[in-house]
């Protein structure tokens, strides 16, 4: 049903809409997502505005450009839509995302806390890890450096970058994300700064999350586990806390290897 208050709507001539006409056609080579969770983007978002440009072409130009991190001209010629229109409707829908952002990544609570230490208890094999509610890691973003202090931004894998903090569970679901400081930055710096672990937001008490060596072993203001050092083998560990690992592998298909684990 089309908004009648729309004027711009789907125009099957254009090659990019109809894809995504095209019920059977595969969505995720162009827009990194499948159909349905496409329509479920669509449907969660509320737009600022119920006139001009239909809200499908507005989540899939926002979702064109995220994908394939082109210019506003690329993709206005792929849509056949004016530039300024494209740089419009990408703040739009962004701001539209954060509007629903705390509404999906969020913390599980009661039975579903329970589900997610029963899942890592499952990944690990072992029971012991039915405490662990949460897998947390690092992810380099690369990025084009600011004029001032860009080698603040210079990561020791040797490009500019920005780290993305994460928590997953254990079916690799984020559950807390922290992005924005520079590269150089260690991961337990970053992890010291975060919301999480100045307001102990998480894990509750009595349970714990899953961490790499780069971050230091806690019991307070959080409580994080990581590896035995050498030469004590503990493959249980790295086999639950691998999830969060998996879960940035399709953010590193936005782009040729934009982002790498830190």
């Amino acid at each position: 049903v089309v908004n009648p208050t729309s004027y711009c709507h789907l125009n099957a001539a254009v090659p990019i809409l109809r894809l995504y006409l095209d019920e059977a056609a595969d969505h995720r080579a162009h827009l990194r997502l499948s159909l349905p969770s496409i329509r479920s983007l669509i449907g969660a978002l509320r737009l600022e505005s119920d006139h001009g440009w239909e809200r499908d072409i507005e989540v899939l130009v926002f979702l064109y450009w995220l994908a394939h991190a082109s210019s506003y001209r690329v993709v206005s010629q792929t849509f056949d839509i004016p530039k300024n229109s494209v740089h419009d409707i990408v703040h739009r829908v962004s701001k539209a995302v954060l509007g629903i952002l705390r509404k999906v990544i969020c913390f599980p609570t009661g039975d579903d806390l329970e589900a997610v230490g029963a899942g890592f208890a499952q990944l690990s094999g072992s029971p012991a890890f039915s405490r662990a509610v949460g897998a947390i890691d690092g992810c380099h973003i690369r990025m084009k450096p600011p004029a001032n202090n860009s080698h603040c931004y210079y990561n020791r894998k040797l490009f500019h970058c920005i780290q993305l903090q994460a928590i997953t569970d254990h079916q690799g679901k984020f559950l807390d994300i922290f992005v924005g400081y520079p590269g150089s930055v260690h991961d337990a710096r970053v992890l010291r700064n975060s919301p999480v672990y100045l307001g102990s937001l998480y894990p509750p008490p009595g349970k714990c999350i899953l961490g790499d060596g780069g971050y230091p072993c806690l019991s307070a203001a959080i409580c994080l586990i990581t590896p035995y050092r050498e030469p004590v083998q503990n493959p249980k560990h790295s086999r639950a806390r691998n999830i969060i690992e998996r879960a940035f592998g399709p953010l590193q298909g936005l782009r040729d290897q934009p982002c790498l684990c830190a």
